[in-house]
């Protein structure tokens, strides 16, 4: 494509809410959004486009309305927000995310495992990655940590269709895995070891939990993972009945017999370090967050999946994020589809604050909520220095919303919380929340036109 076709400025009037810290936010109300085109191209050919300024419409206006090649685009009814990260979803349970949710074991055995073993078909597999590519796009998600199915392609497909920053990993199931859903020790670790050196840091070791996961096989994958700047996750300490179970079985494995906690087998296991996100990390001792702590782990705290089941979650409990922070733990959020009901990140951000204050939590606000959907998992993943908020020189991946009406004197996380929870809205049209969603300033879904 010629250069021609697309300015070296773009400019869009609205809104803008620029996550910088946990009680942070730059909120600009009748802003205005420049973006410059760079030598880059993105995967369709055209330039890609990153932040370049921002401020008062008027003030941007005087300052670049007389450049030769320019677009205005008009969005001042419309928020800007960074487009989402989501540090946690199984992208093949889809489908399974509103079946009944008794318990996390039975859950698993009764939809996910049968659902998931669909996925052994490329074509199915193919299908289903398109199809849900389009739904990250809609609710405004470009990058996050994925769960494929065990099977390769899983990997293949998300990587392919999913656009933005996204780290996949096939889950590794080993040993007490139904028999359709069980592979030889051999096939897990070629296939980690083919991953891992294709993918590098797009890949993640991904032992699904640490019962369906032998321990020399996780060794061995670290060192894949390891050697080829992969990342690593799985879950952890998820449900008081999960650590019971994995504590019995490890207990009578060599090596790990007199074993203290759940972290600590992971950590004997080598796959604990600065590329690991640990799913959930709800019920964990004081030593275990020193662990966690002192490898640089991370935890992506699900709150949707971990909710009470009249709520469409498991009924896990909370996760304490305050105790994780005195530990000087990282960690964001994740929808964990399918344990959490819904994709969109405005619900996760919602049952995050909801929760926490029926316990009295008031650190858990709309301002915290979003920059650990946005800019703390970019850091995580390492890319915080190109994306996560509204930045110069980040890429413009970024969303819009209907502004609502603003209020006098109202701060800004009072104006997130009617943003993100529009009165009348159920949680399952959260998805249709965002507006239009941009990559390097290119528009790859909108519904406005």
């Amino acid at each position: 494509m010629e250069r021609s076709f697309f300015p070296k400025f773009k400019i869009f009037l609205c809104q803008i809410i620029n996550p910088l810290k946990d009680d942070k936010c730059q909120w600009i109300d009748g802003g205005a959004v420049v973006l410059l085109r760079t030598q880059k191209l993105s995967l369709s050919g055209a330039p890609s486009y990153v932040f370049h300024d921002k401020g008062q419409e008027k003030d941007i206006l005087r300052k670049y309305g007389s450049k030769r090649s320019l677009e205005i685009i008009d969005r001042k009814s419309f928020t800007l927000l960074p487009s989402f990260f989501d540090l946690h979803f199984h992208w093949v349970q889809d489908e399974v995310r509103l079946m009944p949710k008794k318990s996390l074991l039975e859950w698993l055995s009764k939809h996910t495992w049968p659902y998931e073993a669909k996925f052994k078909s490329k074509y199915f597999s193919l299908r289903k990655a398109k199809g849900f590519s389009k739904e990250l796009l809609k609710v405004g998600t470009l990058g996050g940590a994925c769960y494929g199915s065990l099977h390769g392609h899983s990997v293949d497909h998300g990587i392919e269709f999913f656009e933005g920053d996204f780290v996949l990993g096939n889950v590794i199931m080993t040993m007490n895995s139904p028999d359709y859903l069980t592979q030889s020790k051999e096939n897990a670790l070629d296939l980690i070891r083919e991953k891992a050196k294709i993918f590098k840091s797009k890949y993640a070791l991904t032992p699904r939990f640490a019962p369906t996961t032998h321990p020399d096989v996780m060794k061995k994958g670290a060192f894949f993972a390891n050697r080829h700047g992969c990342f690593i996750q799985t879950h952890l300490s998820e449900t008081k009945q999960e650590i019971e179970y994995v504590l019995s079985l490890y207990r009578q494995m060599d090596g790990f017999n007199k074993v203290k906690s759940y972290t600590e087998i992971y950590q004997k296991c080598g796959i604990l370090g600065p590329k690991t996100i640990m799913g959930h990390g709800i019920y964990l001792s004081e030593k275990e967050l020193k662990i966690l702590s002192k490898t640089k782990a991370a935890i992506a705290h699900c709150p949707t999946s971990n909710a009470p089941v009249k709520d469409k979650g498991l009924g896990s409990g909370l996760f304490d994020f305050e105790k994780a922070e005195k530990a000087k733990i990282k960690w964001a959020l994740g929808s964990d589809i399918g344990g959490g009901p819904f994709l969109s990140m405005f619900d996760v951000i919602n049952s995050f604050v909801k929760q926490n204050r029926k316990k009295k939590v008031w650190g858990a606000t709309f301002v915290k909520g979003l920059n650990r959907s946005t800019l703390v998992p970019a850091n995580i993943l390492g890319i915080g220095e190109n994306t996560g908020n509204i930045e110069a020189g980040k890429w413009a991946n970024f969303i819009f919303v209907p502004s609502p009406p603003k209020k006098k004197g109202e701060d800004v996380d009072s104006f997130l919380k009617r943003l993100c929870s529009p009165k009348g809205l159920s949680r399952n049209d959260y998805k249709d929340l965002v507006v239009e969603t941009f990559l390097k300033g290119h528009s790859r879904y909108s519904h406005l036109n």
